[in-house]
């Protein structure tokens, strides 16, 4: 029986807001601690299904986790005994295809034991997400990959790794993050180019650095990793989650509120920031708070040669994906018009018929691309019922309904609650009516 969420809209917010650990940061350092049979203590950990799916999973292959601080987020992980006959088990199979995330097992399992399966993952309903990325970079390494087509299970193994240079196809993060981990411990010299180079990758080679390895390049398309013996244990702490918090000022803008939101380590957000403020939503940095002003009007700018804007996802550090859902939903109550451009993802724009059911002027030009017209609030949105798709259009349809008149419902908030922890109750704080149903 799938849960609801019942939304009060048309309410103001007011008051600060946390944004919780980064998931998908979480998603690679809590696979890092395979690597080493040393205890690691990460903090931040968002308690959300996919990261609390994965712990889950560790706990099953024998990591010893310890939940040492409720509200810190603070969890130990030693890996000193692995039970790898556990991927050979139908509970595996189910546990680590339901989650998408479980893929980057696999890197830290082969460069410490030799070898490592995962079945074909599930996860998220917007559009095809290769693996070549990850097996291509493993054989690399000289590792022998296989794809069982009987069990759909892909296996890959190797007496031992040795660095090289690779180009990777496509500068995926979970593909560099799992090739990194598989490197640290392989013989020799390995240098990756066309690297992902996001914040959260920066965080794990930082990580991994402490445990022993020998990375340099950090925070470039080009990393070069020298071979290690083996890791140690270290302490780490995520990253805020940056998709969060640009999830928090497009709330903001939509609903008319004044937030504050806390420790956003602004440095890291990239270009987040100044899309929305394209959009013409006003913020002010205190500290390491960023206030976002309650604001009944927002203009969205157009180019320097008068031409519409155009905000397109980009490989870091360009825009990320997960946040044109957020930026679309926004731009449906400003002034002016903007070309939202989804190219990783085939599938993200189709819940923009949602949005048009609610009364926004959207044109769904194919399903990479759609223009949103801003009426300046002359046309509020209407409360319907809906379901939410995915993680990122599930939030994106929350906040249309939390600017909308009336009760709206949104079905299938499971989506919502494996990338947002409590989303319900922390907004609530800030004088939102959200009920779960």
């Amino acid at each position: 029986m799938s849960n609801s969420f019942e939304v009060t809209g048309g309410l103001q917010l007011h008051g600060e807001i946390t944004p919780q650990g980064a998931k998908n940061e979480a998603l690679q350092i809590i696979c890092a601690t395979l690597l080493t049979p040393g205890k690691v203590t990460i903090r931040n950990i968002p308690d959300i299904r996919d990261v609390n799916k994965l712990i889950e999973l560790l706990r099953n292959l024998g990591v010893e986790v310890e939940q040492t601080g409720v509200l810190k987020g603070e969890f130990t992980f030693c890996a000193s005994d692995i039970r790898l006959d556990f991927l050979d088990t139908p509970e595996f199979k189910k546990q680590a295809a339901s989650l998408r995330g479980s893929i980057m097992i696999v890197g830290p399992l082969l460069a410490r034991f030799g070898k490592a399966r995962i079945p074909r993952p599930g996860g998220d309903k917007i559009g095809r997400r290769r693996l070549d990325t990850h097996f291509i970079g493993f054989q690399n390494l000289g590792a022998t990959f296989d794809f069982n087509s009987q069990d759909n299970f892909y296996n890959v193994s190797a007496s031992k790794l040795k660095g090289c240079y690779m180009l990777l196809d496509e500068a995926s993060v979970t593909g560099t993050a799992n090739i990194i981990m598989a490197a640290v411990l392989a013989e020799g010299r390995t240098t990756i180019y066309n690297a992902a180079c996001e914040p959260y990758i920066q965080q794990l080679c930082n990580m991994l650095n402490r445990m022993g390895a020998n990375i340099s390049g950090i925070g470039s398309n080009l990393l070069h990793i020298e071979g290690v013996k083996a890791l140690h244990g270290t302490e780490h702490k995520l990253l805020p989650d940056m998709i969060e918090i640009g999830s928090f000022i497009g709330l903001a803008a939509m609903t008319r509120s004044e937030i504050t939101i806390k420790e956003v380590e602004y440095r890291h957000l990239g270009i987040i920031p100044d899309v929305f403020k394209r959009l013409g939503i006003k913020m002010e940095l205190c500290g390491d708070d960023l206030f976002i002003p309650g604001q009944e009007f927002y203009e969205i700018e157009s180019f320097i040669d008068g031409s519409i804007l155009t905000v397109a996802d980009a490989i870091w550090p360009g825009f990320t994906p997960d946040l044109l859902s957020v930026v679309l939903v926004t731009a449906t109550q400003a002034n002016g018009t903007v070309l939202i451009h989804q190219k990783m993802f085939e599938s993200r724009l189709f819940f923009v018929d949602k949005l048009i059911d609610m009364g926004a002027q959207i044109i769904l030009c194919d399903p990479h691309r759609a223009t949103v017209i801003g009426l300046n609030r002359k046309f509020p949105l209407r409360a319907i019922q809906m379901t939410s798709p995915d993680i990122r259009a599930g939030v994106a349809l929350l906040i249309a309904a939390l600017s909308a008149k009336g009760k709206s419902v949104i079905h299938n908030i499971e989506q919502i609650d494996r990338g947002y922890q409590r989303i319900d109750e922390r907004l609530n704080a800030l004088g939102a009516r959200i009920v779960r149903i």
